[in-house]
């Protein structure tokens, strides 16, 4: 298995970096397959407590990390293509990736079945064509690139201003500023590794939220990322008191209303065409989720 290290892990413990990627693997896992030498940072054996840097050539070579990705005939969505990549409205309760634990199902699978070997390889076999994730209960406009020019040019997009992406999120109580920011930093959280935290030492990271609409006890927003952290909306709308709705990962708790756990949805997106000067402007209407839990509001 091998990937280029992201954003996300710049600065990051191996273990760390590695954890992320590899979440249904334990830290204590990933840490043996380290120092039994199965890991390899830019061809060179490393130590669990290197730093990693984007960008850095991971490979893991392990028989318990072996994945055989097959392409499977799973409805797309797509929203826009061109040539060099497509849009994808990714559903609710679709992975993004295989793991070493899941490997049906997910929409590289899907994506292998309809695009074959026309999909980017940087981030190498289990995540073919992904430039950037979405959680697992996230729905919503996802960018695949089938080139790996096209996904250096989409990376490159996403670092600059000129990226925009959008969220719609149904979140609990009743936000009474209109917009403000969230500029805090986040990493992960001391204690359960499958989370992220407010942290000091955590990396920068802003959010812009816009109210649409307030109910008697929760609040229709919409989130704006300037940074993209692992689960950067959640963490940020729960540690102002207002966790998105049914997001049990990060303290909403039990509701009457129930979904497949949180109601939040990637739905706008605005990017450069790649190679071009054009921009392209998306958006989705609200999902199931979304528009069940505002009925019943």
């Amino acid at each position: 298995m091998k990937f280029i290290a992201d954003e996300q892990c710049e600065g990051l413990r191996a273990d760390s970096c590695i954890s992320d990627i590899m979440s249904d693997l334990s830290r204590s896992k990933i840490q043996k397959l380290i120092k039994e030498g199965f890991v390899l940072i830019n061809g060179k054996i490393i130590k669990p407590s290197s730093v990693i840097k984007e960008n850095d050539i991971i490979t893991i070579d392990d028989i318990t990390t072996k994945i055989n990705i097959e392409p499977e005939n799973i409805l797309l969505n797509v929203v826009w293509e061109d040539e060099n990549m497509a849009v994808i409205n990714k559903p609710s309760g679709m992975l993004t990736h295989p793991t070493t634990q899941e490997n049906k199902g997910t929409l590289v699978n899907a994506l292998l079945y309809k695009y074959g070997e026309n999909l980017s390889d940087i981030n190498g076999e289990f995540r073919r064509g992904i430039v950037h994730r979405l959680d697992r209960n996230t729905s919503g406009l996802i960018m695949i690139a089938k080139n790996n020019k096209t996904h250096e040019f989409l990376v490159n997009e996403m670092k600059s201003k000129n990226f925009i992406k959008k969220y719609l999120a149904v979140v609990k109580g009743v936000i009474e500023k209109d917009e403000f920011e969230i500029n805090t930093p986040i990493g992960r959280h001391p204690t359960q590794p499958f989370k992220q935290a407010i942290r000091e030492d955590g990396k920068e990271s802003l959010s812009i939220v816009k109210v649409l609409k307030r109910f008697k006890n929760a609040t229709l927003a919409e989130v704006t990322l300037i940074t993209g952290r692992t689960h950067q909306i959640r963490v940020h709308l729960s540690s102002i008191g207002h966790p998105v709705y049914n997001d049990t990962l990060y303290g909403f708790g039990k509701m009457k209303i129930k979904t497949d756990e949180q109601v939040l949805e990637s739905y706008k997106l605005e990017f450069t065409k790649p190679f071009t000067n054009e921009r392209i402007q998306l958006e989705i209407p609200p999902d199931e989720k979304i528009k069940k839990v505002l009925s019943a509001l």
